[in-house]
């Protein structure tokens, strides 16, 4: 996970702090999302160019691509430079950060007991080259040593979590059990 200054929601509400410390608060959209991939892909690029590799991908009005630029640069996520006649956009939040802060916020809105399961479907069902794999396994037998055997819920408070929380109750047991704390 990122250590920066830094939280970018799955939808995202980013709480950013870009290079030069500004904080960044307004939600990036699946459609800003889009266009940040390509800026952070091909680096430093005029408006014409992004408008038109943009277009190959989705079927987007010029004035509509435009109108994301101008948001995402509001917000902070892009700057922009004048050369002659034409505006250079450039990312100013780091692509990896943006994508380590949108997967941790996202995670920390899942119960405790179901973000393995979660992590568990979203490897099965990504593509992955075998370097991702085995870094991945790397990882994973590092932690195996010191990883709890099962997990607690933590989705109630301690005061109305129940003595086993590690298994799902029937909701009467679970409503019993919570009228006597």
């Amino acid at each position: 996970m990122n250590t920066n200054n830094s939280t970018i929601t799955a939808n995202t509400r980013p709480k950013t702090r870009d290079a030069h410390g500004a904080q960044h608060t307004e939600a990036i959209t699946p459609a800003e999302w889009e266009l940040m991939r390509i800026i952070w892909t091909v680096g430093s690029i005029p408006t014409r160019e992004i408008i038109v590799l943009m277009q190959q991908k989705r079927d987007w009005s010029e004035s509509t691509i435009k109108t994301l630029l101008a948001r995402l640069t509001k917000k902070g996520f892009l700057a922009t430079e004048r050369e002659n006649r034409k505006f250079i956009y450039h990312a100013v939040i780091p692509e990896n950060q943006a994508m380590d802060d949108s997967a941790a916020q996202l995670f920390n809105h899942l119960c405790s007991m179901k973000k393995g399961k979660a992590l568990i479907n979203l490897v099965r069902d990504q593509a992955m080259s075998k370097t991702d794999i085995r870094a991945m396994i790397a990882v994973l037998e590092e932690k195996l040593p010191d990883a709890p055997d099962a997990m607690t819920c933590d989705c109630l408070p301690p005061s109305a979590r129940t003595e086993n929380a590690t298994r799902k109750e029937p909701l009467a047991q679970f409503k019993k059990n919570l009228l006597r704390a």
